[in-house]
């Protein structure tokens, strides 16, 4: 199994294709294999690198605090150990505000940038949906989560019952979501919610240099659209794409949609 000794862990990678690199960050708990239909696609054009966030699958699931920075330079040091000097690179979610500390405070490391259907933080909690402010404890009132006594059984069926519109993938992810969280364990998911409570990068995005797409779904239920025109909005000539009907993981349920979005603005220019 390809590790590399990054930040302090042991990291889990995996490499396909040939030419210039690709670096896929995951969001909330998901693992490399969460890109499989982005992986067979883009390995045609690209060396697509994708990996387990730190606490994550075969990653080192380190004591933590964690926080967006640390998971932006385990990103740059998974770089450093394959010998990447740029990169172009793509996040989503949570990967997507990993992606974007990257790009901040590493602007010479990203040749260009694609945020999928993520936020930049310290969102009020009337843009979260019901079910959600549910499951991550935040009670009537209350602007902040009681992530320690969070149901994770409850809240991974959340996210999966909210980020999937079409029901077929609903009725096959919700079980398995729960036999991954048995195999991971809480501590790792919970260390990633801790990261972003508190983060923000509203008032830094304007040092992103990198040519950027901005992408999500008008039927996003986790991470609101109004987020992804927020973020578009700070970055200097960022093109911002909302696919209609789209959910929050419309990279699965409309992936020729979606990779066809993304091998456009990778090849221009």
């Amino acid at each position: 199994m390809p590790k590399a000794r990054v930040n302090g862990i042991d990291l889990y990678y995996q490499g396909h294709g040939k030419g210039d690199p690709l670096l896929l960050i995951q969001g909330f708990g998901g693992g490399h294999e969460g890109w499989f239909f982005q992986t067979r696609a883009f390995k045609k054009h690209y060396q697509v690198i994708v990996y387990d966030n730190r606490g994550i699958g075969r990653t080192d699931k380190s004591p933590g605090p964690y926080t967006i920075k640390t998971m932006a330079d385990d990103a740059i040091g998974l770089m450093d150990h394959l010998g990447i000097n740029t990169a172009r690179v793509l996040g989503m979610s949570l990967g997507g505000m990993v992606a974007q500390e990257v790009a901040i405070n590493y602007p010479e490391r990203v040749k260009k940038l694609v945020l999928v259907v993520t936020s930049p933080g310290e969102g009020e909690t009337t843009d979260i949906h019901p079910e959600m402010l549910k499951a991550i404890g935040i009670k009537e009132g209350s602007t902040q989560p009681d992530l320690r006594s969070v149901d994770f059984r409850e809240l991974m069926s959340t996210i999966v019952s909210l980020a999937f519109n079409k029901r077929l993938y609903r009725m096959v992810l919700v079980p398995l979501s729960k036999y991954h969280l048995k195999r991971v364990g809480i501590e790792g998911l919970l260390e990633q919610m801790e990261a972003v409570v508190g983060h923000s990068t509203l008032d830094r995005l304007h040092l992103i240099e990198a040519p950027t797409l901005v992408i999500t779904g008008s039927e996003d239920r986790i991470v609101p659209p109004r987020s992804s025109e927020e973020i578009a909005s700070r970055i200097p000539n960022a093109k911002l794409v909302k696919v209609e009907g789209g959910s929050h993981a419309f990279f699965m349920e409309m992936r020729g949609r979606f990779n066809r979005e993304v091998l456009d603005f990778l090849r221009d220019g």
